[in-house]
């Protein structure tokens, strides 16, 4: 069921959805080539790129449900031209899922046994994660959000935000900041903070943040 949005403004900016695509090419991209680089047994190794390849899994699922719950049924009724794109949005989102799901029983032996076998039958697997969510965002870039950002409401499109923000632990929201800068072009860092955080969490991040996340990326990158 879609908002009542007779008194709202329809029309969007969906750009946000850009810096967060560039995050998961970003780390569905690196994320086989960690994995290969853990060696035979080295369970010292194993132990940070494995809890790194179940976080970046883990926020690829919040993603798409967030998408599944706001946004495709949305655009099938006030868009019904760009229900073929929506169908393929969802076969798309069914198949990142299921490679998600057979993830977890491989990182579970993986890190039981810390050995090649188990090692490379993961990283094979992220390499199919990978090429199905390149595929993936570019046709979504492409077909999705230019309709989007006509039908739907700048608050309805929020709520996009709030649900994955909503699945970031308080813990870890700094290190979630620190890989999102890390694709924001290094001359564009200063006016994206100042538009995405309010002051003290900028402050927050000069003090604190970017020095914890420089040791967490130290340790999963080794």
């Amino acid at each position: 069921m879609t908002a009542d949005t007779s008194t709202e403004r329809l029309g969007c900016d969906t750009s946000d959805m850009l810096t967060i695509h560039a995050l998961f090419r970003r780390a569905f991209t690196d994320v086989p080539v960690l994995v290969r680089g853990v060696a035979d047994g080295d369970t010292a190794r194993m132990l940070p790129v494995a809890d790194h390849v179940r976080e970046v899994a883990g926020a690829l699922h919040h993603h798409h449900e967030g998408e599944d719950l706001l946004l495709w049924d949305t655009l099938e009724q006030r868009a019904p031209a760009c229900a073929l794109h929506v169908g393929l949005m969802r076969s798309q989102h069914a198949a990142t899922a299921a490679q998600l799901e057979r993830l977890g029983g491989l990182m579970d032996a993986w890190e039981e046994a810390a050995g090649a076998t188990e090692r490379d039958a993961v990283a094979a697997l992220l390499d199919d994660v990978r090429d199905t969510l390149l595929t993936h965002l570019g046709q979504e870039e492409t077909q999705i959000l230019p309709t989007a950002s006509t039908v739907m409401s700048q608050r309805e499109w929020g709520l996009l935000h709030e649900h994955g923000m909503a699945s970031i632990p308080k813990d870890r929201m700094l290190l979630q900041l620190g890989w999102i800068l890390e694709v924001v072009p290094a001359d564009e860092r200063a006016g994206w903070l100042r538009t995405n955080l309010p002051a003290p969490a900028r402050v927050l991040w000069r003090l604190v943040g970017r020095r914890r996340f420089a040791t967490h990326r130290a340790r999963v990158y080794g």
